[in-house]
């Protein structure tokens, strides 16, 4: 009979992975959400992040992050970070007549392979926004489905943002990739089943758009996009003067607010560094 078990036993852990220890390893949770450093951005002047003039002259490192979100039903990038070329830089990117100078520590397809995927396998890829920060590896996902908002892709694809080959061709063959378009007011539910909602939260850019995931173990977490950019943009409800509607805005961060406190869920802040320290750090997800 002990040897009919140790056979029995020897033979569970063949077919589910085991631990040291000779127990099965648990599932891994259905859904859960890795943090990826996909740059850095030190600005001279912050001044442009509040239109109130506040934050005039003061200067400040943002982190440019990358989300993953995998799903049972397939994985979701959400925000691409800046171009990977930029890793190649030896000194990084200083744009001229901008007051930033631009990092890449690691590839973002680099950090992919530390889950061994590549961008092919990705099904899903979103931005909160267009710019170059949120969609500077946009062109790697090309075999994934879009998911975006209807005024923010007719915006990509205007004529004064065709005219602009250095932003434009970070995401310009997503142009005739296949397409998940969220229209009117709606928000779009990626998998079908609420765990991952891309929501409306127009004002800073005309289609601009939050992330709202929600994880089996650690709750809800809502990932803001440009919503604030800085520490101090959420408490003094800053507008950055670049914004496309002031008054949008302002009614986006009241309607955030609201989906934080309905979902009792943490705020992400995204360029916000200690937000993103408080991540768990990749390749370790949370979950």
């Amino acid at each position: 009979m002990a040897l009919r078990n140790a056979l029995l036993a020897a033979a569970a852990c063949a077919l589910a992975a085991c631990n040291q220890s000779g127990a099965p390893e648990p599932d891994p949770p259905a859904v859960q959400l890795y943090a990826m450093d996909c740059g850095h951005s030190t600005f001279s002047d912050i001044g442009m992040f509040a239109d109130d003039g506040s934050m005039n002259g003061q200067s400040r490192t943002l982190v440019v992050p990358c989300y993953l979100i995998r799903h049972p039903s397939g994985d979701l990038i959400w925000d691409t970070g800046l171009p990977e070329a930029i890793a190649d830089m030896p000194d990084g990117w200083r744009p001229d007549g901008f007051p930033a100078h631009f990092v890449v520590p690691v590839k973002l397809t680099a950090q992919l392979q530390q889950l061994g995927l590549t961008p092919a396998d990705i099904e899903f890829v979103s931005f909160s926004h267009m710019h170059s920060d949120h969609t500077g590896n946009g062109n790697l996902f090309t075999a994934s489905t879009w998911i975006v908002d209807a005024d923010e892709r007719t915006r990509m694809f205007d004529a004064e943002h065709r005219a602009d080959p250095q932003d434009f061709n970070n995401y310009n063959r997503l142009e005739t990739a296949e397409t998940q378009l969220i229209e009117g007011d709606a928000e779009h539910d990626v998998f079908g089943d609420g765990s991952v909602r891309v929501i409306q939260a127009p004002g800073h850019t005309p289609g601009h758009t939050v992330l709202l995931v929600q994880l089996p173990n650690a709750g809800a977490v809502l990932v803001t996009g440009d919503m604030w950019h800085l520490a101090e943009s959420r408490e003094r409800r800053l507008v950055p003067s670049f914004n496309t509607d002031r008054a949008q805005t302002i009614a986006s961060m009241d309607k955030v607010e609201a989906l934080a406190r309905e979902n009792e869920a943490l705020v992400i802040r995204e360029h916000v560094q200690e937000d993103f320290d408080a991540m768990p750090r990749f390749p370790e997800a949370l979950n």
